[in-house]
């Protein structure tokens, strides 16, 4: 089973849908008790991190003592960085050291939203059978700044900024896999099959 937390951030229905249409069992779920105890955890997030962060509170010690796969998506990933700069500077959950930044104006329309490409940087199974250049979605504003050995995917938007991340049981993507139709299913089928080990 794979808990999705719902701490009032975004639409999490989707990534559900998405979870179960390729063959996986998810619940969306407040209960600390049901989190602790699954097979693999999604964080996901739409919205300004402060807030998420101050919503996240009550699942802080799980998420960070879990051993469970656990991906995070959209703001859901930015978390994972050690801070923000998103309306102040403010602290993350430092599971992928890092830190989240605005895109510079001179990329252009702000956000950056639709469909783009993935540069796939390092070999992961969560990338399984996913082509480097494939396209996928995107809404966002900000982006995680990390060490290169924490990156797996990279895209072009004016810069090239970070995608998608790994660090021990820890994924994120900044798209959103459950809106990016073949490839996103594959990216959560591939997360489906890592729970299961």
């Amino acid at each position: 089973m794979i808990a999705i937390i719902d701490y009032g951030v975004g639409n999490i229905r989707s990534i559900q849908k998405a979870i179960e249409f390729v063959g996986g069992k998810a619940v969306v779920t407040k209960d600390v008790e049901t989190i602790r105890n699954a097979d693999g955890i999604v964080l996901p997030g739409v919205g300004a991190f402060k807030p998420a962060m101050e919503n996240l509170k009550p699942y802080m010690d799980t998420i960070l003592n879990t051993d469970a796969p656990l991906l995070g998506i959209c703001l859901g990933m930015q978390l994972f960085a050690t801070e923000s700069e998103e309306r102040g500077l403010h602290k993350g959950l430092n599971l992928i050291p890092g830190r989240v930044v605005r895109f510079p104006k001179t990329v252009g329309k702000i956000p950056h939203m639709g469909w783009n490409q993935i540069e796939i940087v390092r070999d992961h199974e969560i990338l399984d059978g996913v082509e480097s250049g494939s396209y996928v979605y995107f809404v966002h504003s900000y982006y995680m700044q990390t060490a290169e050995e924490n990156v797996l995917t990279k895209t072009e938007y004016g810069i090239k900024f970070t995608s998608g991340v790994a660090k021990d049981n820890v994924i994120g993507f900044q798209f959103h896999p459950e809106k990016s139709g073949k490839v996103g299913l594959r990216i959560i089928e591939n997360f489906i099959m890592i729970c299961r080990r």
